[in-house]
């Protein structure tokens, strides 16, 4: 594809459940929207579902592989649909969510197009370059990809959505059922049971709790003032190896990465290893109370004090201002 020929698109790839389109999917689309011209691409089943969300927030064309077979197979057939779309629309740039599955898509789709790729991004300039923090949040660095069409995974909670209502046009894309595709087969799906929480990844606020919360029993009160706040609860790498916390709730380097408006350490040090799944939150409050707490380097607001006793005055003091 030659720089001559680019067009102003900027494809992104949609995040859904069965049609149901993402926060970080729409997150994307906005962003799309400040460097060009946003064109989704869909891969899977429900594709109608997902048009007024698309549409909404700005797409003025969406590219959809819905072939039943798709659904039943991993990764590949996203990379398929994306070559196929790159085909058609030479993009100025080709975003996906920065969620395992996302970056597996991204580097697979990097060598088949034989283009530069940027992970973890947290911001994109219309020149597209991007804003990345790195080694452990310790560096932020402008990157820019200097090889065919700059492929960027972008973190969850990085852009707010902004409505920007258009009219999507639909497009059929042929994307066979490759070889490849079809050597991970899924042969059943388990549903996860919701606690009533919003998602760690896409949570506005997320309330964690650390070695300091002592026992499962002590992940009380970080529930209940995650509730107040309709936030996802989080915990550090030593909660969950203890087994107070289950480990999909895991902050950090070997868990979850998230970026909320605003994240609540409590009982948390500060290792390293926690620091780089969160440090790129937007404001950050920790109580602990060791004052030497790593932690404290970090944060925005600190609170030098037992959680047990800090954390319940918290909670009352939200839910009284609620009422």
């Amino acid at each position: 594809m030659s720089d001559s020929a680019t067009s102003s698109k900027v494809l992104v790839l949609i995040d859904h459940a069965g049609g149901r389109v993402s926060k970080v999917g729409t997150e994307i689309l906005t962003l799309a929207a400040s460097i060009g011209e946003p064109a989704a691409v869909f891969v899977g089943a429900g594709s109608d579902a997902a048009l007024a969300t698309i549409s909404e927030y700005g797409a003025a064309s969406i590219y959809v592989a819905s072939e039943d077979a798709l659904d039943s197979h991993l990764v590949v057939p996203s990379v398929d649909a994306l070559v196929e779309a790159a085909k058609l629309v030479n993009p100025k740039a080709i975003l996906i969510a920065s969620t395992a599955e996302g970056k597996e898509i991204a580097g697979r789709l990097a060598v088949r197009l034989n283009s530069g790729i940027i992970t973890d991004a947290v911001a994109v300039s219309p020149d597209v370059i991007a804003t990345q923090s790195i080694f452990g949040g310790s560096f932020t660095v402008q990157t820019k990809v200097t090889r065919g069409v700059p492929i960027i995974t972008v973190r969850p909670n990085s852009t707010a959505p902004e409505k920007k209502p258009t009219t999507a046009n639909k497009n059929e894309l042929t994307v066979a059922l490759s070889p490849q595709a079809a050597l991970a087969t899924v042969t059943e799906v388990n549903e996860a049971k919701s606690d009533g929480r919003p998602d760690l990844a896409e949570a506005a606020i997320v309330v964690s709790g650390g070695r300091g919360v002592g026992s499962a029993d002590g992940f009380k009160v970080i529930e209940e003032l995650a509730d107040s706040l309709g936030a996802a609860v989080g915990a550090s790498r030593a909660v969950t190896d203890a087994g107070w916390y289950p480990h999909q709730y895991q902050v950090g380097q070997t868990g979850r990465t998230v970026s909320p408006q605003l994240y609540l350490a409590n009982g948390i040090s500060g290792a390293i290893q926690h620091r780089a799944g969160m440090q790129t939150s937007k404001t950050i409050v920790a109580v602990n109370k060791d004052p030497e707490a790593p932690i404290f380097e970090l944060v925005d607001f600190g609170v030098v004090g037992d959680l047990f006793e800090v954390v319940p005055q918290l909670t009352a003091e939200v839910k009284k201002r609620q009422n």
